[in-house]
């Protein structure tokens, strides 16, 4: 996760374009202005983050439209909450956690009635790859992943999705989850560990029942 206030340079030859001058505008920028009623500011703040948010969501909430729906809710919070925003922070991590936070409270409501919504595909080299080729040939790889990742707790569970499977760095997982970085560090190596065991007696349970 990168904060969305890059220099892309610029023609010596030619005028900028408005996209090229927006894209230029640094968050901090661009919450101020929405801060002081600009109502252009927000929504290109909200067109930077869309498609990373939604991704993030995904990854606990498979269903596309109800991502969508909960993405939807973040940007208004956040909208709502812009004024409690902290300047001299990054806007990244806290449109993150305000979706996080959405997304569990959703998953909290619908374990109340008693359903549970389940994560997406694991990352590469760390988590088993839903993605590739199943040797059992007849199982849901990726419904094996969210099955075992909705038994790790929801704070280790949070960081190992972010670090993990979404590729955010240590003291940006920090960020979000205001936790410090030697917190992040521990919990995400307790959380593998956690998903190792529960991985593999699950993989047990299946082998016993294939071969009874």
């Amino acid at each position: 996760m990168t904060e969305s206030d890059a220099n892309y340079g610029s023609s010596e030859t030619q005028p900028e374009s408005d996209d090229s001058v927006m894209s230029q505008v640094t968050d901090a920028r661009l919450v101020d202005q929405a801060r002081h009623n600009d109502p252009d500011a927000f929504g290109i703040l909200a067109q930077r983050y869309e498609r990373r948010v939604l991704k993030v969501i995904r990854r606990f909430i498979p269903d596309r439209d109800l991502a969508m729906d909960l993405a939807q809710d973040t940007f208004l919070k956040a909208f709502d909450r812009l004024e409690q925003f902290d300047p001299s922070r990054r806007f990244g991590p806290w449109l993150f956690r305000i979706a996080v936070n959405t997304t569990y409270d959703h998953l909290r409501k619908i374990k109340r009635k008693g359903r549970w919504a389940l994560f997406s595909e694991a990352g590469e080299d760390r988590l088993p790859d839903p993605e590739a080729p199943d040797p059992r040939g007849n199982l849901d790889t990726s419904q094996e992943v969210r099955s075992v990742l909705t038994d790790i707790p929801e704070a280790y569970r949070t960081v190992l999705v972010l670090r993990d499977l979404e590729g955010f760095s240590t003291s940006e997982v920090a960020a979000v989850t205001e936790r410090s970085e030697a917190t992040i560090r521990w919990r995400l190596a307790e959380a593998r560990r956690m998903f190792k065991d529960a991985w593999e007696r699950r993989q047990r349970c299946i082998d016993e029942e294939q071969l009874g």
